[in-house]
Protein backbone atom coordinates (compact mmCIF):
# COMPACT_ATOMS: atom_id res chain seq x y z
CA UNK A 1 0.00 0.00 0.00
CA UNK A 2 1.36 3.55 -0.97
CA UNK A 3 2.14 5.71 1.59
CA UNK A 4 0.20 9.13 1.08
CA UNK A 5 3.89 10.93 0.73
CA UNK A 6 4.43 8.81 -1.91
CA UNK A 7 1.09 9.41 -3.46
CA UNK A 8 1.59 13.00 -3.33
CA UNK A 9 4.82 12.35 -4.89
CA UNK A 10 3.37 10.51 -8.06
CA UNK A 11 0.87 13.49 -8.03
CA UNK A 12 3.29 16.29 -8.12
CA UNK A 13 5.24 14.73 -10.62
CA UNK A 14 2.18 13.91 -13.09
CA UNK A 15 1.08 18.17 -12.64
CA UNK A 16 4.69 19.08 -14.07
CA UNK A 17 4.62 16.67 -16.80
CA UNK A 18 0.95 18.10 -17.81
CA UNK A 19 2.86 21.35 -17.45
CA UNK A 20 5.72 20.62 -19.82
CA UNK A 21 3.43 18.73 -22.28
CA UNK A 22 1.35 21.70 -22.94
CA UNK A 23 3.60 24.32 -22.28
CA UNK A 24 4.77 24.79 -26.28
CA UNK A 25 1.20 24.35 -27.78
CA UNK A 26 -0.90 26.21 -25.01
CA UNK A 27 0.23 29.41 -24.49
CA UNK A 28 -2.04 29.78 -21.37
CA UNK A 29 -0.30 27.78 -19.30
CA UNK A 30 2.32 29.87 -19.25
CA UNK A 31 0.29 32.98 -19.09
CA UNK A 32 -3.14 32.15 -17.14
CA UNK A 33 -0.67 32.10 -13.37
CA UNK A 34 -1.72 34.07 -10.44
CA UNK A 35 0.59 37.21 -9.29
CA UNK A 36 0.25 37.95 -5.79
CA UNK A 37 2.72 40.93 -6.54
CA UNK A 38 2.24 44.35 -6.89
CA UNK A 39 4.38 46.44 -9.00
CA UNK A 40 6.39 49.83 -7.81
CA UNK A 41 8.12 51.34 -10.74
CA UNK A 42 10.39 53.09 -11.21
CA UNK A 43 11.78 51.74 -7.96
CA UNK A 44 14.79 53.52 -5.95
CA UNK A 45 15.88 56.87 -5.27
CA UNK A 46 18.73 58.28 -8.09
CA UNK A 47 21.09 60.36 -6.68
CA UNK A 48 21.41 63.91 -8.41
CA UNK A 49 21.77 64.40 -11.83
CA UNK A 50 21.46 60.96 -13.14
CA UNK A 51 18.82 59.22 -13.92
CA UNK A 52 17.74 55.59 -14.72
CA UNK A 53 18.97 53.89 -17.64
CA UNK A 54 18.94 50.55 -19.11
CA UNK A 55 19.38 48.59 -15.99
CA UNK A 56 20.21 44.44 -17.21
CA UNK A 57 21.05 42.85 -14.05
CA UNK A 58 20.31 43.07 -10.16
CA UNK A 59 21.18 41.11 -7.06
CA UNK A 60 21.31 41.47 -3.31
CA UNK A 61 24.07 41.45 -2.11
CA UNK A 62 25.32 39.34 1.05
CA UNK A 63 25.02 43.35 3.14
CA UNK A 64 21.39 42.99 2.58
CA UNK A 65 21.86 46.08 -0.20
CA UNK A 66 20.48 45.96 -3.64
CA UNK A 67 23.04 45.87 -6.60
CA UNK A 68 22.26 47.35 -9.82
CA UNK A 69 23.58 47.04 -13.19
CA UNK A 70 23.07 48.64 -16.25
CA UNK A 71 24.30 50.20 -19.87
CA UNK A 72 24.02 53.75 -19.65
CA UNK A 73 21.61 55.57 -21.99
CA UNK A 74 22.65 54.39 -25.44
CA UNK A 75 22.83 50.44 -24.48
CA UNK A 76 26.29 51.40 -24.40
CA UNK A 77 29.51 53.05 -22.20
CA UNK A 78 31.45 54.04 -24.41
CA UNK A 79 32.29 57.81 -23.94
CA UNK A 80 29.20 57.64 -21.59
CA UNK A 81 30.30 59.08 -17.87
CA UNK A 82 27.46 57.37 -15.97
CA UNK A 83 28.06 54.56 -13.24
CA UNK A 84 26.93 51.51 -14.31
CA UNK A 85 26.66 49.72 -10.95
CA UNK A 86 24.54 51.31 -8.35
CA UNK A 87 23.89 50.59 -5.52
CA UNK A 88 20.87 50.71 -2.74
CA UNK A 89 19.35 50.15 0.40
CA UNK A 90 16.55 47.89 0.47
CA UNK A 91 13.89 50.77 0.94
CA UNK A 92 15.75 52.54 -2.28
CA UNK A 93 18.04 54.97 -0.99
CA UNK A 94 21.18 55.41 -3.03
CA UNK A 95 24.90 54.47 -1.45
CA UNK A 96 27.15 54.58 -4.12
CA UNK A 97 28.39 53.76 -7.23
CA UNK A 98 31.29 53.50 -9.74
CA UNK A 99 32.75 51.55 -13.06
CA UNK A 100 32.80 55.00 -15.03
CA UNK A 101 34.66 54.55 -18.35
CA UNK A 102 35.29 50.54 -17.19
CA UNK A 103 32.73 49.18 -19.74
CA UNK A 104 31.64 48.67 -23.39
CA UNK A 105 28.08 46.92 -22.86
CA UNK A 106 27.45 45.62 -19.34
CA UNK A 107 26.29 42.17 -19.40
CA UNK A 108 25.92 39.73 -16.85
CA UNK A 109 25.72 40.42 -13.19
CA UNK A 110 26.21 38.45 -9.93
CA UNK A 111 27.14 39.03 -6.05
CA UNK A 112 28.77 35.97 -4.65
CA UNK A 113 28.22 35.06 -1.06
CA UNK A 114 31.47 37.04 0.06
CA UNK A 115 30.19 39.85 -1.53
CA UNK A 116 32.44 40.52 -3.87
CA UNK A 117 30.68 41.75 -7.42
CA UNK A 118 30.98 40.12 -10.68
CA UNK A 119 30.26 41.37 -14.39
CA UNK A 120 31.08 40.54 -17.44
CA UNK A 121 31.24 42.55 -20.52
CA UNK A 122 30.21 40.90 -23.75
CA UNK A 123 31.69 43.74 -26.38
CA UNK A 124 34.87 43.81 -24.63
CA UNK A 125 35.44 40.16 -23.55
CA UNK A 126 35.80 40.16 -20.25
CA UNK A 127 34.91 39.93 -16.70
CA UNK A 128 35.50 41.67 -13.87
CA UNK A 129 35.53 41.39 -10.23
CA UNK A 130 35.16 43.79 -7.51
CA UNK A 131 34.87 44.06 -3.99
CA UNK A 132 31.32 45.81 -2.76
CA UNK A 133 32.91 48.65 -2.32
CA UNK A 134 33.79 49.22 -5.83
CA UNK A 135 38.02 48.13 -5.70
CA UNK A 136 38.64 45.98 -8.86
CA UNK A 137 40.04 42.66 -7.77
CA UNK A 138 40.36 40.87 -11.04
CA UNK A 139 40.10 41.02 -14.64
CA UNK A 140 39.73 37.95 -16.57
CA UNK A 141 39.87 38.07 -20.63
CA UNK A 142 41.90 39.95 -23.24
CA UNK A 143 39.95 43.42 -23.48
CA UNK A 144 38.63 43.64 -26.88
CA UNK A 145 40.12 39.81 -27.95
CA UNK A 146 37.68 37.12 -28.46
CA UNK A 147 38.29 33.60 -29.37
CA UNK A 148 37.36 30.42 -28.11
CA UNK A 149 41.37 29.98 -25.94
CA UNK A 150 41.20 28.70 -22.88
CA UNK A 151 41.53 32.17 -21.05
CA UNK A 152 39.66 34.11 -23.69
CA UNK A 153 36.09 34.81 -23.60
CA UNK A 154 33.92 34.85 -26.74
CA UNK A 155 30.53 37.83 -26.09
CA UNK A 156 30.39 36.45 -22.11
CA UNK A 157 27.04 36.63 -21.25
CA UNK A 158 26.79 35.99 -17.43
CA UNK A 159 29.22 34.67 -14.67
CA UNK A 160 28.12 32.02 -11.57
CA UNK A 161 30.28 31.85 -8.52
CA UNK A 162 30.13 28.27 -7.19
CA UNK A 163 30.39 27.72 -3.25
CA UNK A 164 33.81 26.32 -3.69
CA UNK A 165 34.70 29.50 -5.61
CA UNK A 166 34.87 27.71 -8.95
CA UNK A 167 33.84 30.66 -11.51
CA UNK A 168 31.56 29.37 -14.41
CA UNK A 169 30.71 32.09 -17.46
CA UNK A 170 28.76 31.57 -20.20
CA UNK A 171 29.79 32.72 -23.83
CA UNK A 172 28.11 33.51 -27.08
CA UNK A 173 25.34 36.17 -28.28
CA UNK A 174 24.48 35.92 -31.43
CA UNK A 175 28.25 34.50 -33.04
CA UNK A 176 31.03 32.46 -32.05
CA UNK A 177 31.31 30.56 -29.39
CA UNK A 178 27.92 28.72 -27.15
CA UNK A 179 29.83 27.66 -24.39
CA UNK A 180 30.41 27.40 -20.52
CA UNK A 181 33.84 27.58 -19.31
CA UNK A 182 34.39 26.51 -15.73
CA UNK A 183 37.31 28.62 -14.43
CA UNK A 184 39.06 28.08 -10.66
CA UNK A 185 39.03 30.80 -8.19
CA UNK A 186 42.21 32.40 -9.70
CA UNK A 187 40.52 32.26 -13.11
CA UNK A 188 42.73 29.25 -14.55
CA UNK A 189 40.60 27.40 -16.98
CA UNK A 190 39.48 23.82 -15.45
CA UNK A 191 37.31 22.77 -18.59
CA UNK A 192 34.52 24.10 -20.93
CA UNK A 193 31.51 22.65 -22.50
CA UNK A 194 29.03 23.23 -25.31
CA UNK A 195 28.47 24.19 -28.70
CA UNK A 196 25.90 25.64 -31.17
CA UNK A 197 22.74 23.57 -31.63
CA UNK A 198 19.22 22.88 -29.91
CA UNK A 199 20.51 19.14 -28.58
CA UNK A 200 20.90 18.18 -24.90
CA UNK A 201 24.08 20.23 -24.01
CA UNK A 202 23.92 22.75 -26.90
CA UNK A 203 23.41 26.09 -26.62
CA UNK A 204 22.16 29.38 -28.85
CA UNK A 205 22.98 32.06 -26.51
CA UNK A 206 23.22 31.36 -22.45
CA UNK A 207 22.13 34.18 -21.55
CA UNK A 208 21.86 33.87 -17.92
CA UNK A 209 23.84 31.48 -15.12
CA UNK A 210 22.25 30.67 -11.34
CA UNK A 211 23.16 27.75 -9.07
CA UNK A 212 20.52 25.87 -6.98
CA UNK A 213 21.15 24.52 -2.97
CA UNK A 214 22.20 21.24 -4.82
CA UNK A 215 24.86 23.00 -6.50
CA UNK A 216 23.22 22.00 -10.13
CA UNK A 217 23.81 24.65 -12.86
CA UNK A 218 21.20 26.28 -14.29
CA UNK A 219 21.79 27.70 -17.43
CA UNK A 220 18.94 30.32 -19.37
CA UNK A 221 19.32 29.13 -23.25
CA UNK A 222 17.16 31.79 -24.77
CA UNK A 223 16.69 31.12 -28.15
CA UNK A 224 16.05 27.64 -27.42
CA UNK A 225 13.41 28.35 -25.15
CA UNK A 226 14.62 26.66 -22.37
CA UNK A 227 16.40 25.96 -18.80
CA UNK A 228 19.12 23.71 -19.30
CA UNK A 229 20.46 21.88 -15.97
CA UNK A 230 23.85 20.75 -15.94
CA UNK A 231 26.53 19.24 -12.92
CA UNK A 232 29.23 20.85 -12.23
CA UNK A 233 31.28 18.61 -14.40
CA UNK A 234 28.90 19.53 -17.51
CA UNK A 235 27.04 17.22 -17.57
CA UNK A 236 23.68 17.27 -18.29
CA UNK A 237 20.09 16.45 -15.87
CA UNK A 238 17.59 17.89 -17.37
CA UNK A 239 15.83 20.85 -19.27
CA UNK A 240 12.58 22.67 -18.51
CA UNK A 241 10.73 24.97 -21.37
CA UNK A 242 7.57 26.04 -19.17
CA UNK A 243 9.37 29.42 -18.02
CA UNK A 244 9.61 30.71 -21.94
CA UNK A 245 12.55 32.43 -23.11
CA UNK A 246 14.66 32.90 -20.32
CA UNK A 247 17.01 35.96 -20.40
CA UNK A 248 17.61 36.16 -16.51
CA UNK A 249 17.61 33.84 -13.25
CA UNK A 250 17.38 33.70 -9.96
CA UNK A 251 16.84 31.07 -7.25
CA UNK A 252 16.44 32.11 -4.05
CA UNK A 253 17.46 30.31 -0.88
CA UNK A 254 14.05 28.10 -0.98
CA UNK A 255 14.96 27.08 -4.19
CA UNK A 256 12.25 29.12 -5.88
CA UNK A 257 13.34 29.92 -9.64
CA UNK A 258 12.93 33.18 -11.11
CA UNK A 259 12.85 33.50 -14.92
CA UNK A 260 12.62 36.86 -16.86
CA UNK A 261 11.41 36.13 -20.35
CA UNK A 262 11.36 39.42 -22.56
CA UNK A 263 11.64 37.96 -25.61
CA UNK A 264 8.32 35.80 -26.19
CA UNK A 265 4.98 36.82 -28.07
CA UNK A 266 5.64 37.70 -31.67
CA UNK A 267 7.61 35.16 -34.33
CA UNK A 268 9.75 34.37 -31.08
CA UNK A 269 7.19 32.51 -28.88
CA UNK A 270 3.65 32.58 -30.41
CA UNK A 271 1.00 33.58 -27.54
CA UNK A 272 3.35 33.81 -24.34
CA UNK A 273 3.19 36.48 -22.56
CA UNK A 274 6.86 38.86 -21.53
CA UNK A 275 6.97 38.46 -17.85
CA UNK A 276 8.57 36.81 -14.75
CA UNK A 277 7.54 33.82 -14.26
CA UNK A 278 8.38 31.90 -10.90
CA UNK A 279 8.24 28.14 -9.72
CA UNK A 280 10.20 25.40 -8.34
CA UNK A 281 14.22 25.05 -9.00
CA UNK A 282 13.91 21.61 -7.69
CA UNK A 283 11.23 20.03 -9.95
CA UNK A 284 9.78 22.63 -12.57
CA UNK A 285 6.89 23.42 -11.02
CA UNK A 286 5.23 26.87 -12.60
CA UNK A 287 3.72 29.38 -9.26
CA UNK A 288 3.12 32.50 -10.73
CA UNK A 289 3.43 34.84 -13.83
CA UNK A 290 4.41 38.56 -13.09
CA UNK A 291 3.05 39.79 -16.41
CA UNK A 292 5.03 43.23 -18.09
CA UNK A 293 3.57 46.10 -18.94
CA UNK A 294 4.10 45.52 -22.73
CA UNK A 295 3.65 41.86 -22.47
CA UNK A 296 2.52 41.18 -25.81
CA UNK A 297 5.01 43.58 -27.58
CA UNK A 298 6.20 42.80 -30.89
CA UNK A 299 9.73 43.65 -29.57
CA UNK A 300 12.06 42.97 -26.51
CA UNK A 301 10.75 44.41 -23.79
CA UNK A 302 10.06 43.30 -20.28
CA UNK A 303 12.80 42.36 -17.27
CA UNK A 304 15.91 41.50 -18.94
CA UNK A 305 17.66 40.82 -15.74
CA UNK A 306 15.87 39.54 -12.49
CA UNK A 307 16.47 39.51 -8.83
CA UNK A 308 15.00 38.25 -5.51
CA UNK A 309 15.49 39.63 -1.80
CA UNK A 310 15.44 38.28 1.75
CA UNK A 311 11.76 39.48 1.84
CA UNK A 312 11.11 37.97 -1.19
CA UNK A 313 10.21 41.19 -3.33
CA UNK A 314 11.44 40.44 -7.10
CA UNK A 315 13.27 43.33 -8.59
CA UNK A 316 13.40 43.07 -12.65
CA UNK A 317 15.89 45.39 -14.34
CA UNK A 318 14.47 46.84 -17.78
CA UNK A 319 16.59 47.68 -20.62
CA UNK A 320 13.91 48.87 -23.02
CA UNK A 321 11.53 51.16 -20.33
CA UNK A 322 14.65 51.84 -18.45
CA UNK A 323 13.97 51.59 -15.03
CA UNK A 324 14.26 48.80 -12.38
CA UNK A 325 10.70 47.47 -10.97
CA UNK A 326 10.47 46.09 -7.75
CA UNK A 327 7.85 43.20 -7.50
CA UNK A 328 6.41 43.31 -3.89
CA UNK A 329 5.18 40.29 -2.05
CA UNK A 330 1.31 41.21 -1.14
Amino acid sequence: MRTMSAILSVVSLSILNWQLSIAQDSPNALNDLPNPYERVFPWAQMPDGLAWAQAIGVEQGPDGNIYVFHRCFENLCVERDEPPILVFTTSGEFIRSWGEGMFTRPHGFHIDDSGNVWTTDDRAHVVYKFDSNGRLLMTLGKEGIRGDGPNIFDQPTDVYVAPDGNIFVSNGHGMGANRIMKLTSQGDFIKAWGSTGSEQGQFDIPHALEMDSQGRLFVGDRNNGRVQIFDQEGNFIEEWSQFGRPSGLAISADDMLYVADNESYGVLNPGVKKGIRVGSAKDGALHYFIEDLEATSMEAAGAEGVGVDSEGNVYGAVVRRMMLERHERL
